[in-house]
């Protein structure tokens, strides 16, 4: 005699987990950012932002002192930046860096890195193959 799908549904149901964890596999470092007198700001674990995203930690400084239109210095664990920026400045500007040159645009993973094809540059995904134009470097 054929099982019912009821009876499927409800077998189904029992051999499933009572409790899910979900898991993300990548996720943006949470920046420690320090503020030094009124004209400083300071990331203290910048060095291991960079190692999380997988980039040259010169070409994260280069997008975010841009974007934040001041100058910086990177010591080789922590960057100085010249002017106050609180966490949430940095955060979300730490959050456009990612969408913009870690996290593939098709298929939503950080497995990509960037290559330079004659003087263009692309964002070369190693999970799905695909390669998008990021424009300049």
């Amino acid at each position: 005699m054929k099982p019912d799908y009821r009876d499927m549904l409800e077998r189904a149901y029992s051999d499933l987990p009572q409790q899910v964890d979900t898991y993300e596999r990548f996720t943006i470092p949470r920046p420690d950012v320090r503020l030094v007198g009124r004209r400083r700001s300071i990331i203290m674990n910048f060095k291991e932002i960079a190692d999380e995203l997988r980039r040259d930690p010169e070409h994260i400084l280069k997008f975010l002192s841009g974007e934040m239109a001041t100058l910086a210095n990177f010591d080789g664990t922590r960057v100085i930046f010249q002017g106050r920026f609180n966490y949430d400045t940095i955060r979300n500007l730490l959050e456009i860096y990612t969408e913009k040159y870690v996290v593939c645009p098709v298929c939503k993973r950080p497995d990509t890195r960037i290559v330079r094809e004659k003087r263009l540059w692309f964002l070369q995904c190693e999970a799905c193959g695909a390669k998008s134009s990021i424009g300049t470097k």
